[in-house]
């Protein structure tokens, strides 16, 4: 696999050896358990699999040079290349300004753009729209195009199922950069419709099946399908493709709904089950379902508590929050110092949608045993801070070095 050059401020000396050790050990990612970290008074599991993901060190790659490429140019990203805030906090340290916020609201005018100015598409994609605009503009959108190959592998495949004339179901967050960008990919060669969640794909069966009025369907998914959509003749044949970061379960278990939906409707026998319904199972990500899975393991395990890290705007880490509180207490924090002491810690609830402080989340009896994961987009350099900041908390800890010697 292509090595990618990372900045040395984004690894650790902790994390980093251990995600090597365990590549090493098991190449084929078969085992899933978590690597146990004894300190004495507080030992960690630390998930499997975490952390920058292919797609995410590309980029990162891709934005450095094109900063050290560059100098004295205005260099400028559509929006945050990734969702965590320590490397886009960084490269606005540097220099380079957000054309967009991650809603596409317009920070910056396209009129203050020139052809001399260096544009950065961020991980997720960008829009078709945008990209000609960027083109009006004389600037090369695909000079420092940072997309994730396995975002352009949805739109590829959206691509072929709609060239066979299936209509394109988008399972995503309707206003998250990525689906706006495979929407706008998908409408190119196909109608196209998101949806959101299992809701929404239960509300979309009663269009298939016509118990529900086209009228209905453009009020209720205004904004989420493509021009000249009719839901009469574009739902008799679909295929479902998704947002990469989305839980790989759920997306799945939309595909299956709402191909059963067509088998009854349709009263289709096995082999003619393709005539309506695309086969699309290799769109989901591989470090999506790797990291899901090995958050599965983890929860497997005894523990007090589980600290997810990542960008509070972050869609794959959200999902692996969810799936931790299905199980134990959890706290989602962007950086170790939302650890405020041992009795208060300031973390993201997904609910509310804020910072909140809870008292109390360590427990008085030690050892403590923490759960520790993170994001596709959070720095090894995070999680080690994190884990430091919960060793100053206790007295009589193994010395790091001692721990990490098994590593070596």
């Amino acid at each position: 696999m292509k090595t990618f050059n990372i900045p040395d401020f984004y690894r650790s000396r902790i994390i980093t050896p251990i995600k090597e050790f365990r590549r090493q050990k098991d190449k084929l990612k078969r085992d899933f358990t978590p690597t146990v970290l004894d300190f004495g008074p507080v030992r960690f599991l630390i998930a499997r699999h975490f952390g920058f993901c292919y797609g995410v060190e590309n980029a990162i790659d891709i934005a450095y040079k094109a900063i050290a490429e560059n100098e004295g140019k205005r260099i400028y990203l559509l929006s945050e290349m990734i969702h965590n805030p320590d490397v886009n906090r960084d490269l606005q340290d540097r220099g380079v300004q957000f054309i967009m916020d991650t809603k596409g609201n317009q920070l910056i005018p396209w009129s203050e753009l020139t052809p001399d100015d260096i544009v950065i598409v961020p991980a997720f994609g960008t829009t078709i729209e945008i990209q000609n605009k960027l083109s009006e503009l004389g600037i090369n959108a695909y000079q420092y195009d940072t997309t994730c190959p396995f975002v352009e592998k949805v739109w590829k495949r959206a691509a072929q199922i709609g060239e066979k004339q299936y209509t394109v179901v988008v399972h995503g967050k309707p206003t998250h950069e990525e689906t706006r960008a495979t929407f706008s990919h998908s409408k190119e060669g196909a109608p196209t419709v998101v949806v959101k969640d299992m809701a929404q794909a239960h509300r979309l069966a009663t269009y298939i099946t016509g118990e529900s009025s086209p009228e209905q369907f453009y009020e209720e998914f205004k904004g989420q399908y493509s021009e000249g959509f009719d839901p009469a003749e574009d739902l008799r044949r679909i295929g479902v493709v998704n947002q990469t970061t989305m839980l790989a379960a759920d997306t799945q278990g939309i595909a299956d709904y709402l191909k059963q939906v067509m088998i009854h409707h349709f009263h289709l026998v096995p082999d003619q089950v393709d005539e309506h319904f695309a086969n699309t199972r290799d769109t989901l990500c591989y470090a999506t379902n790797d990291n899901q899975d090995a958050t599965y393991a983890l929860l497997t395990h005894p523990a007090d508590l589980v600290i997810v890290a990542g960008g509070y705007n972050s869609s794959n880490t959200s999902h692996l929050v969810e799936l931790c509180e299905e199980k134990l207490p959890t706290y989602f924090i962007a950086s170790a110092d939302k650890l405020l002491d041992r009795h208060l810690i300031r973390h993201y609830n997904l609910t509310n949608k804020e910072e909140v402080v809870t008292e109390n989340y360590l427990p008085d009896q030690q050892p403590v045993t923490v759960m520790l994961t993170c994001g596709a987009s959070c720095p090894d350099a995070v999680v080690e801070g994190i884990l430091l900041r919960f060793l100053s908390f206790y007295e009589g800890t193994r010395p790091v070095e001692e721990v990490m010697e098994i590593f070596r």
